[in-house]
């Protein structure tokens, strides 16, 4: 039976679906490949550059990104871990479907050295630079119970949540 990718609906913080880690996919089935399709279609929508399983309710080590400029290459991966960080760092400014209206600068390494379990089930080492980079590790930030702006320092954090809470970005 074939799957018709599907939009589906954001989390919205603060959620405690989004500030808990989720346990690692044990193997790449039908299942999962579906979750995947699911989650490009969702990012495509937004549009946004990846997603994480926990944004959209699905409590699993799964993240689908995609940086090009024409869409269609998303990099789909499940228990992804950074092995190698740069030193020097990259600042961008970042933001998440689950606080819509709300946007930080973080500094992130500007590339890293991602281990996954890929599409075919196999383990797979990538580098991402740049926006990929940025993108990969948000999404790593997802699946391990942190949102982007748990990145910044504790005044900045708080004077953020606060200022979300007053525009009505948070329920």
């Amino acid at each position: 039976m074939t799957h018709t990718p599907t939009e589906r609906p954001f989390v919205a913080y603060p959620d405690k679906r989004l500030k808990t880690a989720v346990p690692p996919v044990t193997e790449i089935t039908e299942e999962i490949r579906n979750i995947w399709a699911d989650m490009v279609e969702t990012m495509d929508a937004m549009p946004g550059y990846g997603l994480a399983g926990p944004q959209i309710g699905v409590m699993r080590q799964l993240a689908v990104v995609d940086c090009s400029e024409e869409r269609g290459k998303a990099v789909l991966m499940a228990n992804p871990e950074v092995l190698h960080a740069s030193v020097q760092l990259r600042e961008h400014e970042e933001a998440s479907p689950n606080l819509p209206g709300m946007s930080a600068v973080i500094s992130r390494p500007r590339a890293v050295t991602v281990r996954f379990l890929n599409v075919a089930g196999e383990m797979e080492e990538r580098d991402f630079v740049g926006l990929w980079a940025t993108s990969v590790q948000h999404q790593i930030d997802h699946l391990n119970g942190k949102m982007y702006f748990d990145n910044l320092k504790p005044v900045k954090r708080q004077m953020f949540l606060k200022k979300a809470k007053k525009m009505g970005a948070m329920k």
